[in-house]
């Protein structure tokens, strides 16, 4: 691992039994967390986002199997001892009372499927302070009172004593965020956290998971395919399509630079008031059925620039940069030359100019070294 990776996935492969077949759902996925950084997770539903964080959480439903690869988590045990262990390979049970809350913990898309509605809330964030850090309840409370605060809860001593179904949709989040903070995690999950909240309070709960991170130096991954969310809180973003990493780069690299079509699509999928076009674009098609797991690029039937080579072989990683790589085969040194949609061109611009960003994208891409133009037949 690198000397501040915290997470580390490598090769991972999850397939889910049906009754209808074996699914490949994840299918080599590589993903890195840096202590400190906020790294996000997009693509469309069914992508493999969220099953890909479970298998981190041992929350995989009873019908995966995984497949191979490793997750490696980094961490400084009781004794002060720096650890790292595969998570793969330690049991649901030493998972569930050594890490989940403790060290990873994951705020879910509803609050209400993760708050008990018989039990008040304070009680429910003092739960795991009791459970992991073995204090007493007197102490236990007081910190649960600093959580309510720090999450921005007003009269937080009243607010100990309500049950969820007193509390807005915005409170609510709040007090899911506040537990799994309860026990000083090194990692937040957050899956589709502001999905089901009005806009405003959107971009109150992402301001506030930001000012925590500030503050306590919280390393944070975001699944979402909102990238409206990803371009406010992410500095690495990872572009997830039928199971595997299509792209990942800074988030300057993702939205001013994008090479794969496939975040092309989805770029220009984002609502935009100064667009020519009078409908919003979507990206024609659907995600391929991975009962049937193609033998080329997924998305090949989707892409417009596809090439032969893409219904006969997966396209490798290609380097555009130190931190940008994509998996298309547009990229290969011999492939035809293929720029930006005009549309989105302009777009891209008129984003980085309001945001008041200087972008330099680096020159021509190098293959990844690993025999690309050999597997290309090129």
């Amino acid at each position: 691992m690198k000397d501040k990776t915290i997470l580390e996935i490598k090769d991972l492969d999850i397939s889910f039994r049906t009754n209808a077949g074996v699914i490949h759902a994840i299918r080599g996925v590589d993903i890195d967390l840096q202590k400190g950084e906020t790294v996000a997770i997009v693509g469309e539903s069914g992508s493999g986002k969220s099953v890909t964080m479970k298998a981190v959480t041992g929350l995989l439903d009873t019908n995966a199997t995984v497949n191979g690869g490793s997750i490696l988590y980094r961490y400084t045990d009781d004794a002060g001892q720096e650890q790292i262990v595969d998570l793969l390979k330690m049991s649901i049970r030493d998972l569930r009372s050594r890490i989940n809350g403790r060290h990873i913990s994951m705020v879910f898309q509803d609050p209400m499927t993760s708050l008990d509605p018989t039990m008040q809330i304070g009680r429910q964030i003092m739960e795991g302070m009791l459970l992991h850090k073995k204090v007493s309840r007197q102490e236990a409370r007081a910190h649960a009172l600093e959580l309510l605060e720090l999450v921005g809860i007003t009269d937080a001593e009243k607010r100990m004593k309500n049950y969820p179904h007193q509390l807005s949709g915005g409170m609510r989040q709040r007090v899911v965020i506040a537990i799994a903070l309860s026990s000083d995690p090194d990692i937040l999950i957050c899956d589709e956290p502001t999905t089901a909240l009005d806009v405003t309070i959107q971009a109150r709960i992402l301001d506030l998971i930001k000012d925590i991170q500030r503050r306590i130096g919280l390393s944070v991954i975001y699944i979402t395919h909102d990238l409206g969310v990803v371009a406010k809180v992410a500095d690495y973003v990872n572009v997830m399509y039928a199971g595997r990493i299509v792209e990942v780069g800074n988030v300057n690299e993702i939205f001013y630079d994008p090479k794969h079509p496939y975040t092309w699509g989805l770029l220009s999928a984002m609502p935009d008031l100064e667009t020519d076009d009078d409908r919003l674009y979507s990206i024609p098609g659907s995600p391929p059925n991975l009962l049937h797991e193609p033998a080329g690029d997924a998305f090949a039937p989707r892409n417009a620039f596809a090439l032969a080579i893409d219904e006969k072989a997966q396209p490798p990683m290609f380097k555009v940069s130190d931190t940008h790589f994509a998996a298309t085969w547009l990229l290969h040194p011999d492939a035809p030359k293929v720029e930006l949609p005009e549309e989105l061109r302009h777009r891209l611009d008129r984003a980085r100019k309001e945001a008041g960003v200087h972008f330099d994208p680096p020159g021509n891409p190098a293959a990844d070294p690993a025999g690309a133009r050999k597997e290309a037949g090129l």
